[in-house]
């Protein structure tokens, strides 16, 4: 409940970041800095999900 609340405060406006940038490369930085997190997590669980998958003491 509390995390809810929390991530409804600090959620970005990445539109009104972009309109409001001063050049091209302020823009480049926000979208990498706002996906970046989200592919790193993909590849996490990814990594995560094969290791486990292929356990050798389950057999």
């Amino acid at each position: 409940m509390m995390n809810l609340i929390l991530l409804l405060l600090l959620q970005v406006d990445i539109e009104e970041k972009m309109q409001n940038a001063p050049d091209k490369g302020y823009e480049i930085g926000v979208v990498i800095g706002t996906y970046l997190p989200f592919v790193v997590l993909v590849v996490i669980a990814y990594f995560m999900f094969n290791r486990f998958k292929n356990r050798k003491d389950l057999d």
